[in-house]
């Protein structure tokens, strides 16, 4: 299948990988079964690469549910975007939706799409943050003419999911990978241990990632690896990860970073890609 130039990333996702793209797609195998992505986000690899059989998942149900809209409706989804303002009390009227189970049941999945495509697309710094309870918490973005249609990049990536083998999954990482096998190549973007505790942003589903969850998804590329499964990680250069994965092959990368509570530790930093193959 020829690739579509105009595919790309619909939302801004905090850690996304489109700067890093020229490296991480150097050891992306030519031929590839299947492709997996257990951490999704923005899915700037998915939608470079193009791959014409995929798994992806991400922990994040309204993602998922975007993308499924995407694909399975993506009419009805530019239509009801273009009902929404540029406007801060509007902003956070639509942001406050979720504060109320009820009225957030009755939302259809085009409406809950809408929402939070309108929302990354208003909030500040394009910041996908929701707190311990699950609540979009990213405050408005005072842009002056923020473009939340884009229709000609949602109806390309709409094309690409309908003429792809793609499988959607909102499940933990682990779960995301059953079936795998060799032939198969999966490239994990977990949130990444942080190099200091003003770095520490995992916000992007209510429950975060902590280092317990960095071990097991280690323990679970060893496995990976025993079954000769491909595997690519991008994470942290930190002490903690480094000491991690010492056994595999490791590329420190320099990638920008605008996320960081403290302004001093915002820009260029060492970030590692890791690989179990030559």
């Amino acid at each position: 299948m020829k690739k579509n130039k105009s595919v790309s990333p619909i939302v801004k996702w905090v850690g996304g990988k489109r700067q890093l793209l020229p490296k991480i797609k150097n050891y992306i195998p030519l031929e590839i079964a299947t492709f997996y992505e257990p951490f999704l986000g923005g899915g700037a690899v998915l939608f470079d690469i193009q791959p014409c059989n995929a798994v992806v998942s991400d922990i994040n149900s309204e993602l998922i549910n975007l993308y499924k809209v995407v694909k399975d409706d993506v009419e009805s989804l530019i239509e009801d975007l273009s009902k929404h303002k540029n406007d801060s009390s509007y902003f956070y009227e639509i942001r406050s939706l979720d504060r109320d189970k009820n009225t957030y049941k009755k939302l259809s999945n085009i409406e809950r799409a809408s929402r939070i495509y309108y929302l990354n697309k208003t909030c500040y710094n394009g910041l996908f943050r929701v707190n311990q309870l699950g609540q979009f918490n990213a405050p408005f973005g005072k842009y002056k003419n923020p473009n939340f249609t884009n229709p000609n990049i949602l109806r390309a990536v709409s094309e690409y999911f309908n003429e792809s083998n793609i499988e959607f999954k909102c499940v933990d990482f682990e779960e995301a990978i059953v079936g795998i096998r060799k032939g198969d190549f999966v490239y994990f973007d977990p949130p990444y241990d942080p190099i200091s505790d003003s770095a520490n942003f995992t916000g992007y589903a209510k429950g975060g990632f902590n280092r317990d969850e960095q071990i097991r998804l280690k323990i679970l590329c060893d496995q990976l690896t025993e079954k000769g499964v491909k595997l690519l990680l991008s994470n942290a250069s930190t002490e903690f990860i480094l000491d991690l994965y010492r056994d595999y092959n490791i590329e420190f990368i320099k990638a920008k970073r605008a996320i960081n509570s403290n302004g001093d530790e915002r820009g260029e930093v060492d970030e590692v890609l890791v690989r179990n193959y030559d």
